[in-house]
């Protein structure tokens, strides 16, 4: 069924909000991994390849909500969600795994990446910016009653979370020069990527309100 009058403003606004976080992750990934391979550092390279795996997210939604747009049937738009779910939880579960892998080896071998003022500059704008896409994505959710968006605005969460860790370690490591810091912040990203798999094979197995917990 089209979107009734009243709710294509709210499409609008919504296929905006994920256009604004195609742009942002794509930036924020390029920075991190940038900055993460140039300076050794596992946790902005996990952050970074969290971001890659969160673009791909804003991808499916922003199909979802243009197929909306155009009145595709609501069936075929939710099984497609579902199977890429599905596979965004898989790639984060192998990222979860390649940062626990990643730090307990730096952790063992004692490795001691350079500071980084880019991946400072770069957390820092995160935790500022995520608030204000999740809050927009949130209201878009509640107009147009999309399970699927709500879930959406709680894994941005989740990266506000994720950048908060990061700049902690960072800012440890540059501050102190503790050489250990980087890889336990990587470790501390680590629930949080395991979170929002587990949240997207829950959604990918039908549970849609699965995300919605922050």
């Amino acid at each position: 069924m089209s979107a009734g009058v009243s709710d294509a403003g709210a499409l609008r606004s919504g296929v905006a909000i994920e256009w604004w976080t195609i742009g942002w992750m794509a930036l924020e990934a390029v920075v991190s991994l940038g900055a993460g391979v140039a300076a050794g550092s596992v946790a902005l390279v996990a952050f970074g390849a969290d971001s890659v795996i969160e673009l791909i997210s804003a991808g499916v939604l922003l199909r979802r909500l243009r197929v909306e747009q155009v009145g595709t049937s609501a069936v075929a738009v939710a099984s497609a969600e579902r199977r890429a779910s599905g596979v965004v939880g898989i790639l984060l579960f192998v990222l979860a795994i390649y940062v626990v892998g990643s730090a307990l080896r730096d952790l063992l071998m004692r490795a001691q990446p350079e500071a980084s003022p880019v991946g400072l500059v770069m957390a820092a704008s995160s935790m500022l910016v995520m608030p204000w896409i999740v809050a927009t994505k949130r209201k878009v959710a509640a107009r147009i009653g999309s399970a699927a968006l709500r879930a959406d605005a709680a894994c941005g969460i989740v990266c506000a979370y994720m950048a908060a860790t990061l700049l902690a370690g960072l800012a440890v490591r540059a501050l102190f020069g503790w050489w250990w810091a980087d890889p336990l912040a990587a470790l501390g990203i680590v629930y949080f990527i395991a979170r929002e798999g587990w949240e997207a094979i829950e959604a990918a197995r039908g549970h849609a309100e699965a995300c919605d917990c922050c």
